[in-house]
């Protein structure tokens, strides 16, 4: 990679008025942060919008926006062009992403717009998907990724779009913070050498890793096919005692 490119992400999250396009729900919420090569740049995008729409009852119990605060907003016609700005070139994180980007599309298509998601940014990432990848069989909802990863969610009492695309981005990075995280660049480091020529690497720069311990249900199993193995070959074993 040359030293002026690089990698922009958008993760974004939006709040409607129900859950069908089919039924002509509409978005009143849009959130969006940036991260640039793996960090957070504090350029975020959060637009509110008139709807032009009765707000579900279920759907204002999950994100308590009513109709009368949003009477005052833009349309979504009205910032389609600052949003598209705002996404174009990215690669577009979002959560269980078939949604939002059905509702997105839509909205575009109301307006007019002569474009849809995948044209619109670089590609659409569902961290859902990715989620239910790197842990199967288990709940893979924001909020339980927040515990399974030690992420404080504790302002988030309502959904919000922008609060929730912050969450999400803290979510997105652990669980992308493997080797990868770890890269930089050569070119940089290079200039950062120290008096003795050796590479200086800012670990403040890098999100920091998960570790998951064993736990001692697992520790006794691994004891016992070590224990296993030595009988079985009537000597020691190359792991024996490494935990």
């Amino acid at each position: 990679m040359e030293k002026d490119q690089y990698h922009r992400q958008i993760v974004l999250d939006t709040e409607t008025t129900g859950l069908e396009v089919a039924l002509q729900h509409r978005i009143i919420e849009i959130g969006a942060v940036e991260i640039i090569d793996r960090k957070l740049t504090g350029r975020h995008y959060h637009q509110y919008i008139k709807p032009d729409r009765a707000i579900d009852v279920g759907a204002l119990e999950v994100h308590g926006i009513t109709e009368e605060f949003l009477a005052d907003k833009p349309r979504f016609e009205e910032i389609t062009d600052e949003f598209l700005a705002y996404i174009e070139g990215a690669e577009v994180v979002i959560h269980n992403a078939a949604f939002d980007v059905t509702f997105l599309d839509h909205e575009f298509k109301l307006c007019r717009a002569n474009t849809r998601m995948e044209l619109a940014c670089e590609k659409v990432t569902d961290s859902l998907a990715l989620a239910r990848k790197m842990y199967p069989g288990q709940r893979n909802s924001l909020d339980a990724l927040c515990r399974r990863l030690d992420i404080d969610n504790s302002r988030r009492q309502l959904h919000g779009a922008l609060l929730d695309s912050e969450i999400l981005a803290e979510v997105y990075l652990m669980m992308t913070g493997g080797q990868s995280a770890l890269s930089f660049d050569l070119d940089s480091a290079r200039d950062a050498k120290d008096e003795n020529g050796a590479v200086r690497i800012d670990p403040a720069l890098y999100p920091p890793m998960h570790v998951i311990s064993a736990s001692n249900e697992e520790l006794t199993a691994h004891q016992e096919w070590i224990d296993r193995l030595e009988k079985e070959n009537g000597g020691s074993c190359v792991w024996s005692g490494l935990q």
